[in-house]
């Protein structure tokens, strides 16, 4: 057995991965070694962020398993591996503390104009600006997974009214008052104040927040991206923003990272943009360890694995109930 590792783990994370399983034999690829790697591996766990061969992957035949370190994974679903019987999973939901954490954060900077107010600051300003509230707003959140789910919990104490959108609309949390399925987005954005995105960037959810879209929004509304960048098309947020339609608008994922230059993302106002961090802990890589570990034990078992992708969606299935331990 040969478990290849792509995510920056330390001696330590490989003797817990050891652990799991004495007889394999781990290799840590790094991003350096990934592509060299990956034709030999029985199992998988990382992230490419290089070019890999997974062409030659599939047609070698020995790969088994992708556990992704990312929630996202565009990185590995390519269409040969979709065609495969390769099992991936996901890491949904392993840094959903952190995400909820950068999402509220984003929308607090919106509503009470954090980058207005630092801007002021470096010009040594003290002049009151208009305010709004993100306590009791109704906010809409496309996205119910691991991170989506977290997201209620957190904005719960705000008082808001949540309205969300899921692929399956199934098991709403209490604080939800309604979850439809993404052919239900149109009906509720008009009423939507902050407007989170959390899900997968798939076929269907790519340029999701276009301009018809963002015209169905009400004005002053507020949107918040921490899934993919290209589920909003940048020039029709731009537009929005210029025109005064949207109050304002907070990115942590752009459509191509990092924006080039002359990306009009750069000059818009009252857009706040950081880079891609939402995911960032302090204890990420012992958290993701500890996930593939789980899973590891699992697959030697022959019992169900935690974030079990359905690669024609392009992400996880929700599971009946949760798996126990």
């Amino acid at each position: 057995m040969r478990i290849v590792l792509c995510y920056p783990v330390e001696a330590r994370h490989l003797s817990q991965i050891q652990g799991v399983w004495p007889e394999a034999t781990l290799v840590d690829a790094g991003q350096e070694r990934v592509a060299e790697e990956l034709p030999s591996a029985d199992l998988f766990c990382g992230h490419p962020k290089v070019p890999v061969p997974w062409g030659r992957v599939v047609e070698g035949g020995r790969l088994r398993w992708i556990q992704s370190s990312a929630a996202g994974l565009d990185h590995c679903l390519v269409p040969s591996v979709v065609a495969s019987d390769i099992v991936v999973t996901s890491a949904s939901g392993v840094l959903a503390d952190q995400v909820a954490e950068q999402t509220v954060g984003m929308a607090i900077s919106c509503t009470r104009r954090f980058p207005l107010f630092l801007e002021q600051q470096a010009r040594r300003e003290f002049v009151r600006r208009p305010t709004v509230d993100l306590t009791g707003a109704t906010v809409g959140i496309v996205g119910l997974g691991g991170n989506g789910r977290r997201l209620v919990e957190v904005l719960e104490p705000f008082r808001v009214r949540i309205l969300a959108t899921d692929w399956f609309p199934v098991r709403k949390p209490p604080a939800v008052e309604f979850l439809g399925a993404p052919d239900t987005l149109f009906d509720i954005l008009p009423e939507i104040d902050v407007l989170f995105l959390c899900a997968p960037l798939t076929e269907h959810t790519r340029n999701l927040i276009d301009a018809r879209a963002i015209a169905r929004m009400k004005k002053g509304a507020i949107l918040v991206n921490v899934a993919r960048g290209a589920m909003v098309d940048e020039n029709a947020l731009v537009d929005a923003l210029e025109s005064g339609h949207l109050d304002s608008a907070a990115l942590d994922v752009t459509p191509e990272e990092p924006p080039k230059p002359e990306s009009r993302l750069w000059t818009a106002p009252r857009l706040l943009i950081t880079p891609h961090v939402g995911g960032q802990a302090k204890h990420r890589i012992d958290a993701m360890t500890d996930f593939f570990c789980d899973n590891l034990r699992r697959y030697r078992a022959g019992r169900p694995l935690r974030n079990l992708v359905d690669k024609r969606l392009g992400f996880p299935e929700p599971p009946d109930e949760e798996l126990p331990s």
